[in-house]
Parts: C-alpha cells; structure tokens; sequence
C-alpha cells in the first residue's frame, strides 16, 4: 500500500466545510469524489489534517489517501486539477510513509484572520469589515495572555467528540498590513472546533473596550463558553499553513 499528501487550497464559500456533511457540498467529498474518479477506486478514502468550518478558506491544506499501486504524483496532480472545480486547486501530491497521518502527525497549523475598516467590494468576501475603530495595541496584550494556558475550553464549541481541549499556542499576534487592514495570526499544536473565530471575537471585544485584558484572563480561566465573545463571520479565516516531521518523507526507513 502506497499513501500520499495532497496540498491543496480552496476558496471555502460554497462549502459546508472542510469535512463530509449530510445536507451540503464539502472539500472532503468534492476531493474524495475527484479522486475516486481518477484512480477508479471506489473505496478510496480521503483523510484531512483537520476540518474547517463552512465558508472558511484554506491556502494550504494538507490530506492523505492510500492507493494499492504507485502513482506519479506529478500525473495526480494535473489530472486532479483538471477534474476538480476552479475553487479547488492541488499544488502537490507526495509520497509518505506507509504510517504517515495528515491529522496525528502535523506538529502545528496556523491560521490568519483578516479585518478591514473600509468598505471594499474586491476584499468583502475575504476579510471582515468593523465600523468602528479598535486598540490593537490592547488586543495584542491580550493575545499574548493566550501563552499562559493550555486549556481553552471557553473557545470551543459546546458538545463536541474531543477528549481533551487542551492546545499549545506557539503565535498569537495582530499585525497592521495596509492603511485600513490588520491580520491576526495564530498557530497551535492543535485547534478546537471554532476556537480561533471565538478568539478574535473575544479580543475585537478588549479592542473595542468592553473587555479589559484581565478580563481576557478570567475568560480563559472561565472554561465557559458562554463567557467569551460572539464567533466572527467565517469568510475572513484562512488556514495558511501545517508543519509536520520531515521523517514522514524519508520512505527509507
């Protein structure tokens, strides 16, 4: 048995997100759905190294499928740009190791949150617009509180399938990139369902002054979800990239 990475990137507005669903289209099953039909393998599955919510874009996403003969991954990746849809594109396909695991195996992912204070009708669907003016300067004293805890249960979405929601944050930080856009960047070992819309959520709240930083504190503290602020649109997050052991590669071993 063969297994590959897939990177790929997709524009998450007409999906469900990221993994299958019931009652709409997701990348999962589009990607799946491609590939099935290229190698002429029905029972091929597709694995994500996570899932993003619907409408949130992905410029680097990482998966893994089996395949029981070797493949030209230079073939695989043209002919799946070829069938899959213009929102979904494949920059690489890769051979690993037989054990390898695009979820269990990555070692941090990031993701980038982007806000805007002008109207712009070439960035709508890509960034979110505020209305009024926040401190960043607050909101990146409290981000930095985010290095002090493991447990972020008050940034989770209630009743999910986890055992722990415990996540190593490893960067955390606004960063103005134009006259009227700032981004948020964060990276983790790992991610809870919804946590870095409630996040942002919760430090436009301490930008805009009805959160002090300690008071960003206690939210964490908390563990209530109830306690942080409301979840942001989910068209302004991009997962930009995940990191995983370059031993995955060596299939000498």
């Amino acid at each position: 048995m063969h297994r590959y990475f897939i990177y790929l990137a997709y524009d998450g507005t007409n999906y469900h997100g990221w993994q299958i669903q019931p009652n709409g289209d997701s990348v999962q099953e589009t990607l799946t759905r491609g590939l099935k039909t290229f190698l002429r393998d029905e029972t091929l599955e597709v694995t994500g190294a996570g899932r993003t919510d619907a409408g949130v874009h992905a410029r680097l996403m990482v998966a893994h499928f089996d395949s029981h003969r070797p493949l030209d991954a230079d073939v695989v990746t043209d002919k799946l740009n070829r069938i899959l849809p213009p929102d979904i594109s494949v920059y690489r396909v890769r051979e690993v190791r037989p054990d390898a695991h695009a979820r269990f195996d990555a070692t941090y992912r990031t993701y980038k949150y982007y806000i805007t204070t002008r109207k712009d009708p070439f960035s709508r669907a890509y960034s979110w617009r505020i209305f009024q003016p926040l401190d960043f300067e607050t909101m990146n004293e409290a981000a930095k509180i985010l290095f002090d805890y493991i447990d972020f249960t008050s940034f989770s979405k209630l009743h999910t399938d986890v055992k722990t929601n415990n996540c190593r944050i490893m960067q955390a930080h606004w960063e103005q990139t134009g006259p009227d856009e700032w981004v948020f960047t964060i990276q983790a070992d790992r991610f809870l369902r919804n946590m870095v819309r409630a996040v942002v959520g919760t430090l436009v709240e301490v930008g805009r002054g009805k959160l002090s930083v300690e008071g960003f504190r206690e939210v964490i503290e908390e563990k209530n979800r109830c306690s942080a602020g409301t979840s942001v649109p989910g068209n302004a997050l991009f997962l930009v990239d995940i990191g995983y052991p370059e031993a995955l590669f060596n299939l000498d071993e």
